[in-house]
């Protein structure tokens, strides 16, 4: 008897997850515990082991949205594939001829195809880029467009078949429901779409590419690793459907050497003011996550009283410890030693004292938390995301060091899960990797805090009425003022720097 998979509940408020990608195809036999798809939430995205070995047989096809307990495919046990179905190549077969012998005939039908509900928080789509040209033939469920949401891009599967007739053009917004494109439904298929000649596999992949639409336009992803490395997609060769350029293709693209003659003649990057004629200007619509992002931090800034402190540590101390053990701890832990576990051990530390900066707003009701949950910022292809470090407060140096590798890990790989984004109670964010000197972060709400490390620079103090050289780094805390008072706010910062400053503090407990 088949083993039907459903859809398995990834959180208390999500309902519905949409099929990224099936790493396997239906008819492949597969292992129990094999990942065999990757599915996404509106917050995350996570992977579809195999429950059970056997055949394979697919049911909801990649892009689809699937309400959670819902079927999505079924595993046969080996012994009872060749007799429940016939071979699928022998099925697909017989179909295709028949199709042929009746060719394709219309029936008067004409299917809308809207834009599907993919999340709750998720209220309208960008049109990223579509696969097929209007007027193109299409079959039921084959992939015909890529559409983006503020938090995925996903596949859209053609809900018929016939001739396609696009409404909604590439890079327009659309509202959850609204008319994407129409396919006036047809029975059969012509003769060239359901029996293609017999040709030699080099040239029919090339034809193939040279005719695919998709071939070298990048997804959203792909596009933005490309231009942040600076390279333009024709130097890179697309592994994707049709040809398309996909993340892992950016990730592994390397930018082409090329004369200086040539470079000159083909800056890369977005153009600049020159002398004479040349000055220019482009214009690139906002994508769903960047305006979902925006509308965030502006609702941070309107909703809550936040202000920031600041103050500065002198980082001697910390480096000099680090510098002298830094091997040894290498060695014996497996990680490297750096500043994230000193800054979270002290945060930890300092949130015990003042637990209103560990605290948030619910409602009419302040809830005081007697853990140190650490949400850490790791910037990734897709923006900015914070997993959690649990029990911080709990940990050592070593196990904290290890988590911070793991997560940022995850999260540029987009495999962080929805319990390791969520129920965070104090973040940290790091803008001295990027150079920064002195930055306000925004509080990552429903969190009262935020603490900002930033660059180490040398700079003249005094100490013991000299003036020395010291590696300073300036630190803020952005806070919200309803529950946290101007004294707290300060009061903890400095409690921060000063077991910064005397690390042997942090050691000790005192």
């Amino acid at each position: 008897m088949a083993i039907q998979m459903k859809v398995p509940t990834v959180g208390e408020s999500i309902s519905e997850v949409t099929i990224a990608n099936w790493l396997k195809k239906d008819g492949d036999v597969v292992k129990p515990d094999e990942i065999i798809a990757e599915l996404e939430s509106d917050k995350a995205a996570f992977e579809l082991p195999a429950e059970a070995g056997g055949v394979l047989r697919i049911l909801k096809q990649a892009g689809e949205t699937v309400p959670v307990g819902e079927v999505i495919c079924e595993i046969e046990p080996n012994g009872e594939a060749g007799a429940s179905k016939p071979a699928p190549a022998a099925a697909k077969e017989d179909k295709l001829k028949d199709e042929k012998k009746k060719g394709p005939k219309a029936t008067g039908e004409v299917k809308e195809m809207k834009v599907p509900a993919v999340g709750e928080s998720i209220t309208e789509v960008t049109i990223s880029t579509w696969l097929k040209k209007d007027g193109d033939f299409v079959r039921l469920d084959e992939v015909i467009a890529e559409v983006e949401s503020d938090k995925a891009t996903f596949e859209l599967p053609a809900e018929a078949t016939g001739i396609l007739r696009i409404v909604a053009k590439e890079n327009e917004t659309l509202e959850i429901g609204g008319l994407i494109c129409r396919i006036e439904v047809m029975e059969g298929a012509p003769a060239e779409a359901s029996a293609p000649k017999a040709e030699a596999p080099a040239a029919s992949a090339a034809r193939q590419e040279s005719a695919s639409y998709a071939a070298g336009h990048p997804s959203p992803a792909a596009a933005k690793i490309l231009d942040e490395k600076g390279i333009s997609p024709q130097q890179v060769q697309g592994s994707g459907v049709g040809g398309r350029i996909t993340k892992e293709d950016a990730v592994k693209a390397q930018a082409q050497q090329r004369p200086a003659s040539d470079a000159k003649a083909a800056p890369s990057g977005p153009p600049v003011i020159s002398d004479g004629d040349g000055r220019t200007e482009r214009r690139e619509k906002m994508t769903s996550l960047r305006r979902t992002i925006a509308r965030r931090l502006v609702s941070v800034k309107n909703e809550t009283a936040m202000l920031t402190t600041f103050n500065e540590v002198d980082m001697k101390p910390v480096m000099d410890l680090r510098s002298r053990y830094k091997d040894k701890f290498k060695e014996k832990y497996g990680v490297g030693l750096g500043f994230m576990s000193f800054f979270a051990k002290a945060v930890c530390a300092a949130l015990k004292e003042f637990p209103a900066v560990n605290a948030s707003i619910d409602g009419d009701e302040i809830v005081y938390h007697d853990y140190c949950d650490i949400s850490i910022a790791v910037s990734t292809p897709r923006g900015l995301v914070v997993p959690v470090i649990r029990n911080a407060d709990k940990l050592s140096f070593d196990q904290i060091e290890s988590e911070v590798i793991r997560l940022a890990t995850r999260g540029r790989d987009g495999k962080l899960s929805i319990e390791e984004m969520t129920g965070g109670t104090f973040s940290i964010t790091n803008g001295g990797v990027f150079g920064s000197m002195l930055s306000t972060p925004i509080i990552n709400p429903p969190q009262a805090a935020i603490l900002g490390m930033h660059n180490i620079v040398e700079r003249p103090v005094v100490k013991n009425g000299e003036i020395v050289v010291r590696p300073v780094m300036y630190v803020a805390l952005s806070y919200d003022h309803r529950i946290i008072d101007g004294r707290e706010s300060v009061s903890f910062l400095f409690r921060v720097k000063e077991m910064l400053e005397d690390p042997g503090r942090l050691i000790l407990g005192v």
